[in-house]
């Protein structure tokens, strides 16, 4: 399975390097792995609607443009669709079963995702109603994805 991690920002903090580069080798041993770091647009201080709306646009286009054709599109999304570890393995399971072995995870700046950027995803996640940093999320969703592969295999990690 190849997983593709589209995201805006890079990590600044050596702490999320790290992190991000733990679990991408604990990955290594399932998956294809990608993380593909996108410019972040600045906006103005104190930004308008219409400010932040650009900005929204141009990350999004730039997302877009990284997504494969073929590519199954989860969008990290406070508004999306909770599940637990174990759900999410199962859908991640059932893709790869489908022949779905191309999925890319979006994840936003912060201001979030364009509208379409999410017209194209083809599920929204949320890990929560609360609002996380985009470098912690990256790390948290780096987790759950390596959580969801020792679930399927029956591995000891999980719990």
């Amino acid at each position: 399975m190849n997983i593709t991690v589209i995201c805006i920002g890079k990590l600044k903090e050596k702490y999320w390097t790290e992190a991000v580069q733990e679990y991408s080798k604990r990955l290594s041993k399932y998956c294809t792995l990608s993380i593909n770091e996108l410019k972040e647009e600045k906006a103005p201080e104190n930004a308008s609607a219409a400010d932040e709306l650009a900005v929204k646009e141009a990350e999004g286009k730039s997302i877009l443009r990284q997504i494969k054709k073929e590519a199954y599109v989860i969008a990290l999304e406070i508004q999306g669709n909770e599940l637990t570890s174990e759900a999410l393995s199962e859908k991640v399971a059932s893709l790869g079963i489908s022949g779905k072995s191309d999925l890319a995870f979006l994840i936003g700046g912060s201001l979030g995702l364009s509208d379409e950027v999410l017209a194209r995803a083809n599920f929204r996640l949320s890990f929560s109603k609360m609002t996380f940093p985009h470098q912690m999320m990256r790390v948290i969703l780096l987790e759950q994805i390596y959580r969801s592969f020792k679930i399927m295999r029956n591995e000891t990690y999980h719990k």
